[in-house]
């Protein structure tokens, strides 16, 4: 199994009402959430970690969860609200603003982790790591497994969204040295690393630790970087709608294929070969150019592929 460990939240995208108002759809999303729910729909063997309220919309988070095949039973129900995020869309590319205090996933604490944990493979990332008292949490849970079982992580920058920019840099590096695959945005890595080459910029995280790092570059496809390989695979031409849950489904899409193909061991990710790490991001390019020719971060189910 493979175990998704970060925030679920409410996004609010911009939609026009019957009498032509500008207004706001909810739909339930969050960067790890939509990586969980691609990978049930994608047939992998998955489940979630986090705080969900237990209110109107953690309802709707739970419902969607159990819908798409994801493994609940390690979520922490709260007394307490839930995350908001309003989405701007310029172009099709989406901006957040965050309503995140007090919520039942931020307050997500320590003492909320899972005693045992059963899974070949752990994913964290998103807006849960900036901030505190989870980002303390899912880091120590990520460091307490990661000698045990592949860890994967997706920081899924939002600067707007740091509060403590050193603090969140230090967490990122001590998180990236256990980690055995990241994914990284073409700007994700700009912005950890400084501006420069893409592989060499890649290949400073590879010092780090991780095995295996993946850089999406949007439109024009993503690579698969090892100490020894450079794979690239070109993205699949689609019409956008919105790029909400693009880069989360890409994320399942790497995991479905290394589970798929038995590859889901820390002994195996880091001798990957190029054909594997191909079919690894073919997969993650396919699965989201779905995702972001329909509205908000609506994963394909693997019929659609």
């Amino acid at each position: 199994m493979i175990l998704c460990c970060g925030e679920a939240l409410i996004d609010m995208l911009p939609r026009t009402s019957t009498e032509g108002e500008a207004c706001y759809a909810p739909y339930a999303g969050g960067a790890v959430f939509n990586t969980a729910i691609a990978l049930g729909r994608l047939g992998a063997q998955v489940g979630f970690f986090s705080g969900i309220a237990q209110d109107m919309m953690g309802e709707v988070l739970t419902d969607t969860l159990k819908a798409s095949k994801v493994d609940i039973s390690n979520v922490v129900l709260a007394d307490r609200p839930s995350t908001v995020a309003f989405v701007k869309l310029v172009n099709g590319q989406a901006t957040y603003a965050f309503y995140d205090e007090g919520t039942a996933g931020r307050l997500l604490a320590i003492e909320d982790l899972p005693n045992d944990v059963t899974a070949d493979a752990m994913f964290f990332g998103g807006i849960s790591l900036p901030v505190e008292p989870c980002g303390a949490t899912y880091e120590a849970l990520c460091l307490r497994e990661a000698p045990k079982r592949v860890i994967m992580m997706d920081p899924n920058i939002r600067p707007g969204f740091i509060r403590d920019e050193a603090a969140y840099r230090a967490r990122i590096e001590r998180m990236t040295e256990v980690c055995d695959i990241i994914k990284l945005s073409d700007e994700d890595l700009n912005w950890l690393v400084g501006e420069g080459d893409l592989i060499e910029n890649a290949r400073k995280i590879i010092a780090k630790g991780p095995k295996l790092v993946c850089i999406t570059e949007g439109a024009n496809g993503s690579y698969g970087i090892t100490a020894e390989n450079v794979v690239f695979v070109p993205a699949n031409k689609v019409e956008v709608v919105d790029t909400v849950g693009a880069g989360d489904t890409f994320n399942a899409g790497v995991l479905a294929s290394l589970q798929s193909a038995g590859k889901l061991s820390k002994d195996d990710i880091a001798s990957l070969d190029e054909d594997t790490i191909k079919a690894a991001l073919s997969l993650g390019n396919r699965s989201a150019a779905i995702t972001v020719s329909r509205a908000g971060a609506n994963p394909p189910w693997s019929n659609e592929l």
